[in-house]
This record gives structure tokens, C-alpha cells and sequence, in this order.
């Protein structure tokens, strides 16, 4: 006969099962094997679902809330959140040293140093031990809510542990996607043919906006605390007790760390964090260096934008030395020929890099890289790696300057040059090889049709076997020609008919999206569908009437002009459409009165807080419209990490250009 359970059983088995995943974790030290846990969650849910009024938010079993966000709530912060003022060189900490020692008037200073987590702030509060509320930056005094997703974070405990824990206290610290997470999910990425994250920081970025906490949840993304920002007891009195009290509550927290009491051993700290960066988990760019004494601390107070009592020493990109092996080209799917160097593999920041892009020929010839040259490398944004300088002085005596080919390297075509473009392109839109595998994989990919389980592998070998060339070739399949894949059988082979049956019913702007009009990304493919509203339309516009569109200008109009006169373009279309492929007409909702309303938008670079499709979505929410090119008919241009040439031409035609921050008041206005 089974023993009753009791609310204090109940109790005790979600510590039980607190203190484990505490364990495996933070402390990376488990003591149970995983099969175990699984069995303590099972009877954890049985429970559950026995006595659902025993759940609480606390519960191990809510760490993924099964509903969709509609968005994220503005919380203004109780405490600031102030970002941190850099520093790059020794003589700059030297001067940082030197000011603190005059404005504490004092000779003997402790500085806490630690890593800086190149991550995603945030701040979490727990009121009597519960984890109530995660709060990013956002612009320091107002920030999003994002518990729901923060919650779906094994690393981030749900419960505070120990017998001190304060009714009341604010933490402050960092999310972040591990190294091999980020490998995984960019491999993943890959395999489907889907865009990769530039770096880790980005995906972790995104990932925290996104409204589905399960999707969030299969991010797989952690995080560690660094600071206290609210305490109502104040009986921490130092950074380096801080670190020890947040690790003691079960808060995961950084273990390299040091206490200085020098510009040496500051340094030392700094130089022994450098040489272990490259063989850390995770992303960092530097140290932060503070002021120990939280009393004088709060004495120095903040600027308008920075403590000043802290400052971030950050490291330069890191470099290698190698050497070129070669020079090949690859063929982009609007016919670009892009140069990449085949390097001699040279490890660098925690990996082999074998390969960098050279971007175009204008480049190449710009830093006069030649085969055979020793060349500085380093991982732009601590990822994409890139050439940045040919050491001269060790330059074989019999190389030549490099010069793109004059033929397609896949299908041998003559390479054209337009006028005033530093593009080079193969004109074979239909018949080259490289050009189909990619525009095919575009094509069938999320931001168009969304045929899911056809990734690059599969359309790859769709294409060497003869089975399609052209998108309209896909809906075309049949089960005999997907049983000839390398590893499809019953099961896949009807997934996949069943994505792309699926996918005949598409939106407008994702269609257009997927016939690959040069020039013509999501925001000019939502411009054109809107004004439109069907194919048969889009198709009998001429150039003039693509240039009343606002937002697309002479360069844009003429390129879809081109396209639809095309008449293998044409054919392909009447194919789809007659294979029961049906574009429809999405519903928009605008509203007046915003900044935003009626004005033209261009995004460029890497939003930290955004995704793209994320910004261009809240844009369009307020009655903007989201545009591919700037033109004179431009009215903003938000710009973010590592931008293009749009930000260039913003400047030379005068048009506001919004950072980050001031994308963000705009937005909230």
C-alpha cells in the first residue's frame, strides 16, 4: 500500500531535485547519474499532477512556460544600469589607479578583478529566495521583461539556497551561449541552409527576444552573476565578499578573479586571463577592474554614463601569422565571385582557421595579397576570420598580383563587370551549377518558402542527381526520387513531401522572396507585396511604377524590371503557380502617430537587443516600413555592429542616422 505523500514530501523532493541541478549546473560536480534526476523530475511531476495546488513558479518542473509571449514589457530599473568605460592600454589603468587614489584620498586600494563577459546584462530579482523577475540593460533605466525566457535557463536557479537568503535582492549579470552550443547550432544552421550567427554574443542576443520560451529553451544558453544592485540588508561590504555571497546563495558565478592591490598585480591578472582566453567555454573581451570597498563605491557615485569606480580593460582582436596557400573564388547565388585565402591552418582565439574571406577584387588588390604571402590574420568580431595586412619584408621574389578570373570557375561562363559596382559576377543565372545549388537552398529556405527538411545536404544531393534545377523542379518530387537519397527512408521521405505540400500555401512577400530578384530582400519583398497585392499584378508593373513604391529606388526598380521581362523567369513562375504553389496577401496593421509612421527605415550591422527580423517587425508595428537600400527617400538608418557601406551613404545624402539607444527611445515613444 502506497504512503500518502505530504506537502512537506513534496517540499523536500523539490529541494532535493534544486540541489542536484545546482550541482550539475554550477558546480559541474554531479552525484548522480542522469538517469537518476530523470526519475526524481518524473516523480516530481506524478506529484504534480496529483496535488496541482502544491505548484509553485518555483517548481523545477516550470522552468519553460508552454505559452507564447505576445512581446516584452518595458520595466524601468530601480538601480541603474550603467555600462562601463574602457580602457585599451596599460597607461590607461595607470590613470584609472591614479584618479581613485585621489578621490578616496587614500593610499592603500583593494581592486576586484574579474572577466568580462562578452554577454548579454541583465538583471534578476529574488524576493524571499524566488526568482521573480529578469530584466535586460535595455538603455540602463528602462529594460525588457524577459522572465519568462530567463526562466528557461538551466544554469539560473529558480530557488536561492542556504539559511541566509534575503527576502529582498537584485543581482546583476550576464547571459551567454557556451562555445559548444554555439558550434552546434550554427552547424544545425548550416546543414539547413540557413544564415549563420556571427558570434556567440549575437545568438544569445537573439535568442533572449525570441516570444516562444520553449524555442528559447532549445538555445541551451547560461549565465553568471557578478554583482548586487539591490540589498536592503548592506552587510556585503566588499566586491570579492559579493562574488562569494552570490556563489553561497547557488547563483552560478566566475572563479577567475583576483584581488590587486598594484598596477603589477592587476596586470599579472590581466596577462594570465589573456593566455587562458583562447581554452575558456565561453566569449569574453576583457577584464573589469573595481573598486573593492562598496562604501567607497557608492561615495565616488556614477557619470551620467559610467560608475566611476570601475573600469574594462578590453583586448584587441586576436592575431596570427600564416600563409597563403591559394586563392580560390566561390560563385554567390546572384552570380557574385567572392576570393577566399586557403591558408597554411594556424590555430587562433580557441580554434584551426584554414580559410578567410578576401570580400572582392577591389580588396585583394587594395592590401596587394598575393598566393604564397605571410599575412596577419584575426577573427573579426572574435569569429569571422580575415586578412588584415601582408607582411611584406617575407614576400617571395617571384609572386604576382592576383587578379579575379575572366570565367566562372562552375560553369566557365565570362565574368562580367557592371559600372559602378566592385562586384564581379557570373552572368549564367540558370545554367550555372554553383548559382542553382544556391539559390535553390535560398529559395527553400525559412525567410522564403520554408520547406522544412530540406536543408543544404538534401538539396545539394537533389541537384547532382538530376532531380531538380530550378524551384519549380521541388514540387515536382516524387517518393521514387527521394528513395534514392542517401538516407531517406519511409519516415523522411514523407516528411519531406509533406513540408513541400505544405509550403504551396505562402505568403506574397516570402514568394517574391524566393524567386532571388537581385537587389530585393525582405523589406523591398513586403514593400512589393503590399502595393501589388497578388503575382499577376507585381508582374505587369513597369519601372515607373515600381519607383512610386517608397523605399525603392532607380538601382531596385530596374532590377525587378529586368527580372520580370525575363521570359525564363516568367515560364518558372506560371510553373509554380500550375504545380498549385498559391502566394497570398498578408494582413499589415499600422499605427498612426508614431515617430516611425509613414517613414522609410534601412537597418544596418549587428543590434545587440534585436534580431533583424525582430526590429524590422516592431518598425513595421508603428507604421514604418523597412527598405533594403538608402536613397533619398530614406528617412532613417538605425545602425548597429560593424555596419556597411549604408552607413556611408546615410551620411553623404544627410539622413538621420539612429544608434541603438536612440532606436530604442524612438521605438518606446
Amino acid at each position: 500500500m502506497k504512503t500518502e505523500i505530504t506537502l512537506s514530501d513534496y517540499e523536500k523532493l523539490c529541494a532535493e531535485i534544486w540541489e542536484h541541478s545546482r550541482r550539475y549546473y554550477i558546480e559541474s560536480a554531479p552525484i548522480i547519474s542522469d538517469e537518476k534526476f530523470d526519475s526524481l523530475m518524473h516523480h516530481l511531476e506524478e506529484i504534480e499532477h496529483r496535488h496541482p495546488e502544491w505548484i509553485s513558479p518555483s517548481s523545477p518542473s516550470q522552468r519553460v512556460n508552454e505559452n507564447v509571449s505576445e512581446g516584452f514589457r518595458s520595466v524601468p530599473h530601480r538601480i541603474p544600469m550603467l555600462s562601463l568605460a574602457n580602457t585599451y592600454s596599460k597607461e590607461e589603468i595607470v590613470d584609472f589607479i591614479d584618479r581613485m587614489h585621489k578621490l578616496v584620498e587614500s593610499n592603500a586600494l583593494v581592486f576586484s578583478c574579474e572577466l568580462k563577459m562578452d554577454g548579454i546584462a541583465i538583471s534578476a530579482r529574488y524576493e524571499n529566495g524566488k526568482f521573480v523577475q529578469g530584466v535586460t540593460r535595455g538603455d540602463g533605466k528602462v529594460g525588457d521583461d524577459i522572465t519568462t525566457n530567463m526562466r528557461t535557463i538551466n544554469a539560473l536557479p529558480l530557488q536561492l539556497y542556504g539559511d541566509d537568503v534575503p527576502e529582498l535582492i537584485e543581482v546583476r549579470g550576464e547571459v551567454f551561449m557556451p562555445h559548444v552550443v554555439f558550434k552546434e547550432l550554427n552547424e544545425a544552421k548550416a546543414s539547413a541552409g540557413e544564415p549563420l550567427w556571427a558570434n556567440p554574443r549575437n545568438a544569445a542576443a537573439g535568442s533572449l527576444k525570441l516570444l516562444d520560451p520553449k524555442e528559447v529553451a532549445r538555445r541551451s544558453l547560461s549565465v553568471v552573476f557578478y554583482g548586487i544592485a539591490e540589498d536592503p540588508n548592506q552587510f556585503i561590504t566588499s566586491q570579492c565578499q559579493s562574488h562569494e555571497f552570490l556563489h553561497h546563495l547557488g547563483l552560478p558565478t566566475l572563479q577567475l578573479r583576483a584581488s590587486c592591490h598594484s598596477l603589477d598585480e592587476i596586470w599579472d591578472f590581466i596577462d594570465k586571463v589573456r593566455r587562458q582566453r583562447s581554452s575558456l567555454p565561453y566569449d569574453i573581451d576583457g577584464v573589469v577592474i573595481k573598486l573593492d570597498d562598496i562604501r567607497q563605491q557608492k561615495r565616488l557615485g556614477n557619470t551620467a554614463k559610467n560608475p566611476r569606480w570601475a573600469v574594462a580593460y578590453k583586448f584587441a582582436a586576436e592575431q596570427a601569422t600564416t600563409r597563403i596557400l591559394a586563392i580560390t573564388v566561390q560563385v554567390g547565388r546572384s552570380g557574385v565571385l567572392t576570393p577566399v585565402a586557403e591558408l597554411e591552418p594556424v590555430f587562433l582565439a580557441g580554434s584551426t582557421i584554414s580559410r578567410a574571406t578576401l570580400h572582392n577584387e577591389e580588396e585583394v588588390l587594395r592590401k596587394d595579397i598575393r598566393i604564397g604571402d605571410n599575412v596577419i590574420i584575426e577573427k573579426g568580431g572574435d569569429v569571422i576570420p580575415k586578412v588584415v595586412s601582408v607582411d611584406m619584408d617575407r614576400r617571395p621574389k617571384d609572386s604576382d598580383p592576383w587578379h579575379m578570373p575572366a570565367h566562372c570557375p562552375s560553369c566557365g561562363a565570362s565574368v562580367v563587370r557592371t559600372l559602378g559596382e566592385v562586384a564581379v559576377r557570373c552572368p549564367n543565372r540558370i545554367g550555372c551549377p554553383e548559382q542553382s545549388l544556391k539559390n535553390l537552398i535560398h529559395s527553400v529556405g525559412k525567410g522564403a518558402m520554408d520547406i522544412e527538411n530540406m536543408g543544404e545536404k538534401v538539396v545539394e544531393q537533389l541537384i547532382e542527381k538530376g532531380f531538380v534545377q530550378c524551384l519549380s523542379d521541388v514540387y515536382r518530387l516524387n517518393e521514387e526520387q527521394l528513395y534514392q537519397l542517401e538516407g531517406f527512408k519511409a519516415k523522411s521521405v514523407h516528411n519531406l513531401l509533406t513540408s513541400i505540400d505544405k509550403s504551396r500555401d505562402v505568403s506574397l512577400d516570402r514568394f517574391i522572396m524566393a524567386l532571388g530578384i537581385k537587389h530585393v530582400g525582405k523589406g523591398t519583398a513586403e514593400l512589393l507585396a503590399a502595393k501589388a497585392g497578388n503575382i499577376e499584378e507585381l508582374m505587369k508593373m513597369s519601372k515607373e511604377d515600381f519607383l512610386k513604391v517608397d523605399g525603392i529606388g532607380d538601382k531596385v526598380a530596374e532590377s525587378i524590371t529586368e527580372y520580370f521581362v525575363d521570359p525564363d523567369h516568367l515560364t518558372e513562375i506560371a510553373d509554380l503557380l500550375a504545380l498549385g504553389v498559391k502566394p497570398r496577401l498578408q494582413a499589415t496593421f499600422n499605427y498612426s502617430g508614431h515617430p516611425f509612421n509613414d517613414k522609410n527605415i534601412v537597418l544596418t550591422g549587428t543590434l545587440t537587443e534585436y534580431t533583424r527580423q525582430g526590429a524590422a517587425t516592431l518598425i513595421k508595428e508603428r507604421g514604418g516600413r523597412v527598405t533594403d537600400t538608402v536613397g533619398k527617400k530614406t528617412d532613417f538608418v538605425v545602425v548597429g555592429d560593424a555596419p556597411g557601406s549604408k552607413l556611408e551613404k546615410a551620411r553623404s545624402l544627410g539622413i538621420a542616422i539612429l544608434d541603438e539607444k536612440e532606436f530604442k527611445q524612438l521605438l518606446n515613444e
